[in-house]
């Protein structure tokens, strides 16, 4: 059995909290005290496991003690040979949950999320697939109970989506879906195509955890804010008023555009969500650019250009190149059945990180 780091600080990091949660004001701000109050419990599930493998640790070792002393009764040494196959059962089950306990949070799991998806390479096809990924994360958060606001969308004329921005709002979803990232592969026989020959588009999908004023600070000075009119596909339910707003931000060049709503302020206010996201996601990015580690994780980086997972409807089968996963359910998953794929990530992110925590 490996090694397990030490609990130390994670005691010690409970009684830090157990001071800050003694303040009168502490709940004054309740997102971080909820936020807090989440690492409480995290560690505190830690130390409860390391004390039970300690005290399974014990009766280990007087379980052999028993067996090893010749002078020991037959009847009790027999009992303690019985026992202890379940109890070095049990202590690698505590070993391998407290190792899962163990691992750094990351901060923004409990957050809201924006999803971006963009149609890429394949013209016609590649928007209607933009189109059937949308959907699918629709369906799937439904079924979480989660709810979707649409931030922004441009239509494409064939009925999918040239690009589509929404905020979910629910427990956990970044959690789930940030490994959703990067470029997506679809390959079918699209509708316009005669000889049914199968073709290849892309889109790209943008998971990106919502930010708090507080987290980023944007200077009025560096928006350049524009209104104009907003168009859509066919000429209908366009919106002919200058109501729709484009926010550039200077210092990166980061650009957002929004025309759902019909009031100037509620689609300003719906870019600045996105481009607050977008600022956020920049800075971590550089974050874990410094401290990067020499290997990469197994499930990547989360970079929109990295093809990340392959739907072919041919065969029915939809491929994660990150890790090797091959399902043949593609008419379910597109349907919004995606626990199995978002689970199997999961796992392999968890295996990554207990490998980094024992090598530290």
């Amino acid at each position: 059995m490996d090694g397990i780091p030490d609990i130390g600080p994670f005691k010690k990091r409970i009684q830090e909290i157990d001071g800050l949660m003694a303040l009168p004001d502490f709940f004054q701000d309740q997102r971080k005290a909820a936020s807090i109050s989440r690492e409480q419990i995290k560690l505190q599930k830690a130390v409860d496991i390391f004390t039970e493998l300690e005290k399974i640790k014990s009766e280990i070792t007087d379980h052999k003690s028993i067996i090893d002393d010749p002078s020991s009764d037959q009847e009790f040494r027999e009992l303690a040979e019985a026992e202890l196959p379940e109890l070095n059962k049990n202590l690698e089950e505590l070993h391998q949950n407290l190792l899962v306990e163990m691992i750094p949070p990351d901060s923004s799991d409990s957050r809201n999320t924006i999803v971006e998806i963009r149609a890429g390479t394949g013209g016609d096809e590649a928007s209607l697939f933009a189109g059937d990924l949308y959907r699918m994360y629709l369906r799937f958060s439904e079924t979480k109970g989660w709810r979707v606001e649409a931030l922004g969308s441009s239509p494409s004329e064939c009925g999918g989506f040239k690009e589509v921005t929404c905020l979910i709002n629910g427990e956990d979803v970044y959690k789930t879906l940030k490994f959703e990232s990067g470029v997506h592969r679809v390959q079918r026989v699209p509708t316009t195509e005669t000889n049914g020959r199968v073709h290849t588009s892309t889109a790209t999908v943008a998971v990106l955890p919502e930010a708090e004023e507080v987290d980023i600070e944007i200077d009025p000075s560096d928006l350049e804010i524009s209104a104009c009119k907003a168009s859509g596909p066919g000429g209908q339910g366009v919106n002919t008023t200058d109501s729709a707003v484009q926010l550039l931000h200077k210092p990166t060049g980061l650009m957002v555009f929004c025309a759902d709503e019909r009031s100037q302020l509620k689609n300003k206010n719906k870019a600045m969500k996105v481009l607050r996201a977008r600022l956020l996601q920049k800075k971590e990015d550089e974050e874990r650019a410094k401290y990067a580690q020499n290997r990469r994780s197994q499930v990547g980086t989360g970079d929109r250009s990295e093809r990340i997972r392959t739907y072919n409807f041919p065969q029915g089968r939809l491929s994660d190149h990150r890790i090797g996963l091959t399902l043949y359910n593609l008419p379910q998953i597109i349907e919004g059945e995606i626990d199995g794929v978002i689970l199997s990530l999961q796992k392999a992110d968890k295996e990554e990180k207990i490998k980094e925590l024992l090598s530290i």
